[in-house]
């Protein structure tokens, strides 16, 4: 049985699989996901049958929304890419630098060499947000986005109307946000639960 209420409008976004390489961090390398079947079928048995699916066409989130709906059609939306880290993409976590004296506002603005900040991302994301969720009040359904943590905490940002306050969220491989949405996109948070 599923905990949402009867003909509720949801946007449910999923971040996509552990990756198949660990320890670094990757916004725009396409790097692989590591599918667990045992994870994926546990996941599956939870969720209401999407829609529509939607994903970010990195490799990883395809994967993931393969995997989970092997049936369904995955349409894919370039504006839902992961953060851009530019020159630190990729780097071992050991190598980032320390981020922790900076308050959430000045967070959200800082950018990474050649790439973009959180600031940026959310302003990238939030007509896709907006999009998705206005199809699921018309739907009247489930719509499911497979994505990254940083589109996820995007996602959190806008309905909590502070540009920062998604980066307060940690984001597991695998977990679910659940939003409720309105005719103008998603109003408000139902939910957010570890794989």
């Amino acid at each position: 049985m599923h905990d949402r209420a009867p003909h509720s409008a949801e946007l449910i976004l999923i971040r996509h699989a552990p990756l198949a390489e660990a320890g670094r961090l990757f916004g725009r390398t396409d790097a692989a996901a590591r599918i667990e079947p045992e994870a994926i079928a546990a996941l599956r048995a939870r969720l209401p049958r999407p829609a529509r699916l939607i994903s970010s066409p990195a490799r990883r989130c395809r994967q993931t929304a393969e995997a989970l709906w092997p049936d369904l059609q995955v349409q894919q939306d370039a504006r839902l890419w992961e953060q851009d880290f530019g020159a630190h993409d990729g780097l071992r976590f050991d190598q980032m630098p320390d981020l922790g004296p900076l308050d959430g506002p000045d967070l959200a603005r800082w950018t990474p060499p050649e790439g973009e900040s959180f600031a940026d991302l959310c302003a990238r994301t939030a007509p896709a947000l907006m999009q998705h969720g206005q199809a699921a009040a018309e739907l009247g359904a489930p719509v499911v986005l497979m994505v990254h943590a940083g589109v996820i905490r995007a996602a959190l940002s806008l309905v909590c109307g502070a540009g920062h306050a998604g980066l307060a969220f940690e984001v597991a491989p695998l977990s679910v946000t659940r939003l409720r949405c309105g005719a103008d996109g998603p109003i408000s948070v139902i939910g957010t639960r570890c794989a």
